[in-house]
């Protein structure tokens, strides 16, 4: 298992300067559905102050603009645009993922996932571009075409694609439309260029002609959607799990998803524990 270098996951539509710290500042807090007192009030302010930074009457000090931020829960990567549109140096640095100063976080990371097996356990960035994998996630892998982990592999194409584990995902019009969902979220939360052209493309890539939702054979009570993928004339079935870094302050950490594949029959664990022998 190796961890890659990539580079920046995140893109704004616009520069941030262009709007000015207050149109922005807006447009996050009605994004959240949050009113202007209510962020006053979290932000120990005033909704009369909130009102004059939103139009441009009042320019945030360095504080209030993290401050404000942080109560509308503005991702790592939106608070450095915000600090330049209101006239300040970014905050967060964005280290690259190969640079020693990250090394205890690589090699938790690996540490993690590694311990995570024989079940399968990655990690991706802001756009799903993988940067590490465990001996699980390579075992699901086995068939998809050699073309899609170049440049660098991406977890939506290997996964949606018709040359990628697609054609094998026994409930796929189920598990597409959560990974769909998924990105929908993200791409609400977040202005990453990169993120909605990733989405476009696989949103648009053809079902199998015989993609189906086929029903488990016998009583199966799943506890969360469960992928279901064929592996080697078994039926494997996974839930997923997400994690991220509790209160980042690095813009490259703070967009670092691990995901963990549980799982959720008893006749998957014990055919994966087998595997390992």
């Amino acid at each position: 298992m190796t961890i890659v270098a990539t580079g920046p996951a995140g893109s704004s539509t616009a520069p941030a300067a262009d709007k000015g710290v207050g149109p922005l500042l807006r447009a996050w807090r009605e994004r959240r559905r949050v009113s202007q007192l209510e962020l006053a009030l979290r932000a120990d302010s005033s909704a009369r102050h909130i009102s004059f930074i939103e139009t441009g009457r009042s320019r945030p000090s360095e504080e209030m603009v993290l401050r404000l931020a942080e109560h509308l829960d503005v991702p790592v990567r939106e608070r450095n645009s915000l600090l330049l549109a209101a006239g300040y140096a970014p905050h967060y640095p964005e280290t690259p993922l190969d640079d020693p100063a990250l090394d205890a976080l690589r090699d938790g990371m690996e540490r993690l996932i590694q311990g995570y097996e024989p079940y399968p356990a990655l990690v991706v960035d802001a756009t799903y571009t993988v940067v590490a994998a465990n001996r699980g996630i390579t075992m699901l892998l086995e068939g998809v075409a050699e073309k899609l982990f170049s440049p660098a592999p991406n977890a939506m194409r290997l996964t949606l694609h018709p040359e990628g584990m697609a054609p094998r995902i026994r409930n796929l019009r189920e598990w597409r439309g959560h990974l769909l969902e998924q990105m929908e979220r993200q791409i609400a939360l977040q202005r990453s260029d990169r993120l909605r052209a990733l989405y476009e493309e696989v949103a648009a890539y053809p079902l199998p002609e015989d993609a189906r939702d086929d029903e488990p054979a016998g009583p199966v009570a799943y506890f969360a959607l469960p992928l279901r993928i064929e592996h080697d004339g078994r039926i494997l079935s996974f839930v997923s799990s997400i994690s991220t870094f509790n209160t980042p302050m690095d813009v490259t950490v703070a967009e670092l998803a691990i995901e963990t594949f549980l799982p959720a029959d008893p006749a998957t664990a014990k055919y994966l524990h087998t595997l390992a022998g």
